[in-house]
Parts: structure tokens; sequence; C-alpha cells
């Protein structure tokens, strides 16, 4: 049983994409789901690395990113809706940026350049996840896909976007369900 399948918002909730999936841009995916509503969802892919670093990235917005262990940190594949724009997930902060949508839960996303300025400068959020891309979803659409068992739900974990290795955030996700990936069927039935 899916507990929150039928819940009306599942903002601040990890999709968990089952083993059947057909769509391949989101097989084997854990999205956490930043704004669900009666018109639609977006949420952010948190389990597929990008083969770009984030001094890189900093690089292609005129920034500079003098912080070593930041310069090596990952950008993720968001996913596939406006791919070349970057969003920021992260730990709420006391500063005010421009393009902030505050999610129930305690996280935030934000989407304005202002907040590459604060990491930049060192007195950016303390932890964050820089993404590519977004997933988004028509009104209903996600809805129908959980009916049809294209995915489990789960309440998020952000310890899981921003403490796990990348390589383990799905089989996290899973156990915040207490199942085991290798229970997983790809055929999925109703009662």
């Amino acid at each position: 049983m899916n507990p929150r399948a039928d819940a009306s918002n599942l903002s601040h909730q990890f999709l968990i994409a089952m083993p059947g999936m057909a769509d391949s841009t989101f097989s084997g995916s854990v999205i956490y789901v930043c704004e669900h509503s009666a018109r639609g969802a977006l949420g952010l892919v948190v389990n597929r690395a990008t083969d770009i670093a984030l001094k890189d990235l900093f690089d292609r917005v005129d920034l500079p990113l003098d912080q070593p262990l930041l310069a090596t940190q990952t950008v993720y594949y968001g996913g596939p809706v406006q791919t070349e724009r970057g969003f920021v997930l992260h730990d709420p902060t006391d500063k005010t940026y421009a393009s902030t949508l505050h999610i129930p839960g305690g996280l935030q996303m934000t989407t304005s350049k202002d907040v590459l300025e604060h990491i930049s400068a060192g007195d950016g959020p303390t932890r964050f996840f820089v993404a590519l891309g977004y997933s988004g979803w028509s009104a209903g659409q996600l809805e129908d896909e959980i009916a049809h068992n294209g995915w489990l739900t789960v309440e998020a974990d952000a310890a899981i976007v921003f403490d796990i290795p990348v390589e383990h955030r799905f089989e996290a996700a899973m156990s915040l369900m207490g199942i085991s990936t290798l229970s997983l069927s790809q055929t999925a039935g109703h009662a």
C-alpha cells in the first residue's frame, strides 16, 4: 500500500520510480517534489549526477568559486524541462533571494542567480544541491502516474539529498518505506 498516493499535496515527498517505469528519463529515479497543487507538480531528480562540477557552472555564469571543497561538488540532472536553467535546493536561510519557493517541510528552492552569488562569497546556504533542469507534471498527470504504479511516495528526508552519496540515494529513499530494492517486482497488480 502506498499511504501517500491519495494525499492532496505531495510537496516535500520523494517520488521513487518503480522498476517497471516505462519512461527511461525517470527509470531508477528519486525525485524531490518541490511543489504540488491542482495545477500540477514540479520536482528535482536527486540521484542523477552530470559530468559538470560546480566550478564549471560558476564559470559559465561569471562567478568566482575559490572554495576547493565546493569547486568539485557535482551538479545534478534535475529533469528534462529547462535543462539550461539552474535550480538550487537548500536548507532554510535568513537571506532573502529574488526567487525562492518555501517548501512545506522546511527546505527552499531558489532559481535566481543571487543564491549562487552568496555561495560564491561564502555566505550561502549551509547545505545545498544544484541541478540543471526540473521534472514537471501537468494537472492530474502525477496523480495518474501514481495510480498506475509508476511511483512510490514517501515523506522526504533532507539528509538523503544532502548527505548520502548519489549512488546510494535510491536505496536510502526506499528504506524510508521499509522496502529493500531486492523485493520490488517489475510488474504491479491491483487488489
